[in-house]
């Protein structure tokens, strides 16, 4: 693996190098028509990416197909708490209508923005802004002479070798790469093969990589890899689900490469007979506020005894069905005995004092 890497700042955030791996989604629905910052659907915007913001979104993209929501994500870009992407196929005017906004990143694809003299327009304009690029290399967009490749790993990895020295010709370096594709095996060869070979950043993800569950599996075996040896600066967990469970899915995924995990690490199990306490209606219940927790903690979730403060020893906090009532736990000691009906309640006073202690320890 190239040692040197590069590091490029989108906003606030720097990726590559030595930071943290980052983590992004993709804003699921077309934006509204939008005249002005104060346009009533705004807040109701600001709001979403407020919520994906607390629980570990640091990057957020938006298609931008047309002028229309090219000047929408423009207005939003100027209240956003997060850096936002814009994502741009085919006409490259609309990247440069993009550039006048505060918007600190442009995804292009090589396969389909057009000619040479589109792309250096982009790069000029990006490069006097200073707005970073990625280059977004799709298996399925794949410039025509790469399209029936056989080996379709090295044939992304050529498209992306094509782009960057065209924007090293230009003297432009604040590049983002992406190689994305549908086989986990592929994903991971292509990455490795690039990373041997040059410093850019990469974003890493598995393209179209379907529902919740076979989409995860697949983003796991493809990404686990790469990052724990060290290759990646930035992740997208593409799911046909919602941008929070994209979100969740990525954090789990680094803390499996042993990165540093924002906040929460939540276990629970399954729910079984033996269960006299709903773990999975807890869950639904619970699940934003837990992960919005800025501070690290382990959260268990168990529906018996038997698996309750014995198995969830470790936790810093736990709640487990017993009987007509909850346990309370901490450490695997327990601390409050409650009837479900008032388990809300205990485990949110419970959980409100660990908190205060984590940041009163933190500060």
């Amino acid at each position: 693996m190239n040692s040197d890497r590069r590091s490029v700042k989108v906003g606030s955030l720097f990726m590559g190098g030595d930071w943290p791996v980052s983590i992004q989604t993709m804003w699921k629905s077309p934006l509204p028509a939008l005249e002005t910052e104060k346009d009533i659907p705004i807040e109701s915007l600001l709001a979403g990416i407020r919520k994906l913001e607390s629980i570990g979104c640091q990057l957020l993209r938006f298609a931008v197909p047309d002028k229309v929501q090219a000047q929408a994500l423009g207005m939003l870009s100027r209240r956003s708490p997060l850096p936002l992407v814009a994502d741009i196929h085919f006409d490259w005017r609309l990247a440069l209508q993009c550039m006048e906004y505060p918007i600190p990143k442009i995804r292009i694809n090589p396969g389909n923005i057009g000619a040479r003299w589109k792309v250096k327009e982009v790069v000029d304009k990006a490069s006097d802004h200073g707005v970073a690029l990625r280059i977004g290399v799709n298996s399925g967009s794949l410039p025509e002479d790469l399209r029936d490749a056989d080996d379709i790993a090295e044939a992304c990895v050529t498209a992306a070798e094509r782009e960057i020295a065209y924007f090293d010709e230009l003297g432009f370096t604040n590049v983002v790469v992406s190689l994305k594709l549908n086989d986990p095996a592929d994903v991971e060869r292509a990455n490795r093969i690039f990373a041997v070979k040059y410093p850019q950043p990469l974003h890493l993800g598995v393209t179209e990589a379907g529902p919740l569950i076979s989409g995860v599996v697949r983003n796991t075996a493809a990404l686990v890899p790469l990052l724990k040896d060290k290759i990646g600066a930035t992740i997208r967990v593409s799911l046909s689900d919602s941008m929070e469970a994209e979100v969740l899915a990525a954090r789990e995924i680094l803390a499996c490469t042993g990165a540093a995990a924002k906040g929460v690490r939540i276990v629970s199990c399954p729910r079984c007979g033996r269960a006299s306490f709903d773990t999975h209606a807890f869950l639904d219940r619970w699940s934003d506020r837990l992960y919005a927790i800025d501070v690290p903690v382990e959260i268990a979730v168990m529906g018996c005894v038997v698996n309750g403060p014995g198995e969830a020893r470790r936790a810093d906090l736990g709640i487990t069905g017993a009987g007509d009532s909850v346990l309370i736990f901490r450490k695997g000691e327990i601390i409050a005995r409650e009837k479900i009906a008032q388990a809300d309640q205990a485990f949110e006073d419970a959980l409100k004092e660990l908190i205060a202690e984590r940041q009163t320890k933190r500060e």
